[in-house]
């Protein structure tokens, strides 16, 4: 996975400095998401690695399984990966190209888990709360777990804050026992 990573990483870089160069970050990213899709599933995947047919091959049918979706800088940079045999790299291309784009705007992806379903005003309050605290944009993401009882658990990057009540009680747990 390493070496992919390391692989694809000169396609993103360029990728990403285009885009920002053009001012189109969020056009890219989304064009990169579908290509990495679509490269990733079934038949597609099967194209994309066929040795059977040439770079020109496998890059026409992934364009033309994206038709409209795709504009014509997009289609370009489809087909200098096929050149250099590297059509199999664009998930990994499209992770580190939302990685950079993510730092650009200055954002985080944020989950958080609860215990039951919470409201826009309780969304967005806890949104505000985890922006300040983090000095960046904050993208949440909600998740439902019935096992927590009660509370939150944050999870931003490294950063895990765990404020459910079955944190609490194993933390108790643990302090009662040593």
């Amino acid at each position: 996975m390493a070496e992919l990573i390391t692989l694809a990483r000169p396609y993103a870089k360029a990728a990403f400095a285009y885009a920002r160069d053009i001012g189109d970050l969020a056009g890219w990213a989304t064009q990169l998401e579908t290509l990495a899709a679509v490269s990733g599933y079934g038949k597609a995947k099967d194209v994309v690695t066929s040795p059977s047919m040439t770079p020109e091959q496998q890059a026409n049918a992934l364009i033309g399984v994206c038709g409209e979706q795709l504009d014509e800088k997009v289609k370009n940079f489809v087909q200098l990966l096929a050149e250099s045999k590297r059509l199999a790299l664009l998930p990994e291309v499209f992770t580190l190209f939302d990685a950079l784009k993510t730092a650009q705007e200055q954002a985080v992806d944020v989950s958080l888990t609860t215990a039951f379903e919470l409201d826009d005003a309780s969304q967005q309050k806890l949104a505000d709360a985890l922006s300040a605290k983090l000095a960046r944009k904050v993208k949440v993401n909600t998740a439902v777990d019935e096992q927590l009882l009660a509370g939150v658990i944050i999870k931003a990057g490294d950063l895990v804050i765990d404020g459910s009540m079955r944190g609490r009680l194993e933390k108790l747990a643990k302090a009662i026992n040593s």
